[in-house]
Formats: structure tokens, C-alpha cells, sequence
């Protein structure tokens, strides 16, 4: 049983900056390789180009080469991250090397822990009683322990006060069948409202 509140779940809080390992003598080693790099292609290309019976002169294409490099970096920081991985397929994005918004993301997982058991119960309307209408109960009286002190066991007449008729009918003596989405939108800024 999870503790969190919605509150919690909305609730934004920086992260400390954290520091970069390469800013600690890493980025001195970072120049020392990208300039052993650079001499080997230059030194590679001086051959070849000797090989061919070319002369290019030394600082040019010293300098063409570390431009390369320069650029080569510097898209590489630019990159964008890889897309998701389609829907169908179910990957931790650990083994591929795929950025996967599950396994990163907390509002992502917070939102798929609604999203799965809801798109599951519009086709089973029996993982609806089983599944979200327990954890609508569960986000009811974690909201009203955290801001009255109560819950739905602790103190059922002064819950259904806080809750109102129709959350407490809602919670107490569920539909046959799911809520339409809008019947949910209006259960939910209820609950939003304790």
C-alpha cells in the first residue's frame, strides 16, 4: 500500500545539481584524449596522403581534423535522446540502450499505475471493482487522515461529511460498470476538494 498522496504526486521539487564527473581532472584528461585522437588521424592521414603522392600542409590539416572532432562533439551533445519505444513493446530500456520513459520518468510511472488498470477495466468492468475503485479508496482516506485526521473505518459519519454523498456512494456501494471518463473527472476534483 503506497502512501503518496495526490498532493505529493503534484508536488515539484528541484533537484540539487549534481556535479559532473568530468569536471574534476576528467576534463583535463578529456583534452589529453581528444588531442592523442587528433595526432593519430593526423598522423594516419599525413601517411595516406604522402602514400598518394599529396602534400597538404601540417597546420591545416591539423587544424581540419580538430575542427572535425570539434563538431563530431559537439553533435554529439546535441543529440536528442532516441525516441520511446512503441507501445506494443515491452522493454526496460536498460539492454537496448533505449531511452524508456517508464523506468526515468516518476510522473510518467505515476500516470501509467493510473492509466494501465483503467484502459484494462473499459473492457473488463470487473478490473474496475477490483483494481481503481480500491485505489480510489485508498487516495479518499489518505486524504482525509493527512488534512482531518479521519478515515472511512476510523470515523464513518464524519468521513461521508467530508466526502459527500455522492464520493460515499460512489466508494461504498460502487456502479455495476466503470464510470465514463467525465463521471471520473468529477470524482476526482471531489476527492481534490477533501
Amino acid at each position: 500500500m503506497s502512501s503518496t498522496s495526490i498532493d505529493d504526486l503534484l508536488a515539484f521539487e528541484e533537484e540539487p545539481a549534481r556535479a559532473d564527473p568530468r569536471s574534476r581532472g576528467g576534463k583535463a584528461r578529456l583534452v589529453l584524449r581528444s588531442l592523442a585522437i587528433a595526432a593519430a588521424l593526423v598522423a594516419v592521414l599525413v601517411a595516406g596522403l604522402r602514400a598518394i603522392g599529396l602534400q597538404v600542409s601540417l597546420p591545416v590539416l591539423i587544424a581540419g581534423v580538430l575542427a572535425v572532432l570539434a563538431v563530431r562533439r559537439v553533435t554529439g551533445l546535441l543529440a536528442p535522446p532516441p525516441p520511446p519505444p512503441p507501445a506494443g513493446r515491452m522493454t526496460t530500456g536498460e539492454e537496448d540502450g533505449s531511452y524508456n520513459w517508464g523506468s526515468r520518468d516518476a510522473l510518467r510511472t505515476a500516470i501509467n499505475r493510473w492509466e494501465w488498470p483503467l484502459d484494462w477495466s473499459t473492457t473488463r468492468p470487473e478490473r474496475f471493482t477490483g483494481v481503481v475503485l480500491p485505489r480510489i479508496g485508498e487516495l479518499a482516506d489518505e486524504r482525509m487522515r493527512l488534512k482531518h485526521g479521519v478515515t472511512r473505518e476510523s470515523d464513518p459519519a464524519r468521513s461521508r461529511a467530508l466526502l459527500g454523498e455522492r464520493l460515499w456512494t460512489f466508494l461504498e456501494n460502487p456502479p455495476r460498470r466503470p464510470p465514463s471518463p467525465r463521471d471520473l473527472a468529477v470524482i476526482v476534483a471531489e476527492l481534490e476538494k477533501i
